[in-house]
């Protein structure tokens, strides 16, 4: 596997348009941090680390609303390891309009958009969720 984060968010998106509840991925900080952000946004419901045929793994359980909606219905990646994206606070992009969100890898931690440009940081924006 040549993109870790790449594999995650198509994971999570194979699984919303498959209408599973829950997606186990291989553990990685990376990971575990965005599947954190996730869920203190809103999108997800749980996060927990578990053993998986031995090794770490990250056990997602996804969250839909009342009609069966998942709560995301789009996440595309932004930063490629071809193409890197990064972005001063001030330039950060708002994920249509503010409904969204991005993800931004600062020197500060993984943080949301909103965040970023709230402590006047910018970073590597990894990816784009709404």
């Amino acid at each position: 596997m040549n993109d870790p984060i790449a594999d995650l968010l198509t994971r999570i998106r194979n699984a919303v348009q498959a209408g599973h509840t829950r997606l186990d991925v291989p553990h990685s900080k990376m990971k575990l941090g965005m599947a954190e952000i996730l869920k203190r946004e809103g999108y997800i419901l749980n996060v927990e680390p578990v053993q998986k045929g031995g090794f770490p793994a990250i056990r997602i359980t996804l969250r839909y609303d009342n009609e069966g909606q998942p709560m995301i219905s789009g996440i595309t990646m932004v930063s490629r390891p071809g193409k890197r994206v990064y972005s001063g606070h001030g330039e950060i992009p708002k994920v249509l309009g503010g409904i969204g969100l991005n993800i931004i890898s600062t020197s500060r931690g993984l943080m949301t958009g909103r965040e970023a440009r709230k402590s006047r940081v910018g970073g590597e924006i990894v990816c784009n969720v709404w």
